[in-house]
């Protein structure tokens, strides 16, 4: 009389995942040198039309393109206003902002 292990199932499901794991990995080198060609044809493009980097979100000037932002971007409808668009929480300020060491804004500037 044959008696089935319990485990006998859980080695079978975790052997065919283990099959489909390499065979998505043999799938994906063999489609690696389409999707190289396919990034060197997209990387032309946006060297020939001079695009800037990808926008992200569609509702404030200051999330559009990180690259073009500036201190004062988030606060030019209202220099004490707060922010009010939910993007501009998920982001970080550019890295060229967030030095510590640069000087105060005001620094050159006086009191009439």
């Amino acid at each position: 009389m044959h008696i089935d292990r319990p485990s006998t199932p859980v080695l079978l499901l975790l052997g065919s995942g283990l099959v489909a794991l390499g065979l998505q990995a043999l799938c994906s080198a063999a489609c690696l040198s389409a999707r190289q060609e396919t990034a060197r044809a997209s990387a032309q493009v946006v060297a020939d039309l001079g695009l800037t980097d990808i926008a992200l979100f569609t509702e404030a000037r200051y999330t559009r393109h990180l690259s073009q932002a500036d201190l004062f971007t988030p606060f030019q409808d209202a220099p004490v206003s707060l922010e009010h668009f939910p993007s501009g929480s998920l982001l970080a300020p550019p890295p060229h902002l967030r030095d510590i060491s640069a000087p105060p804004l005001d620094a050159g500037s006086r009191a009439p």
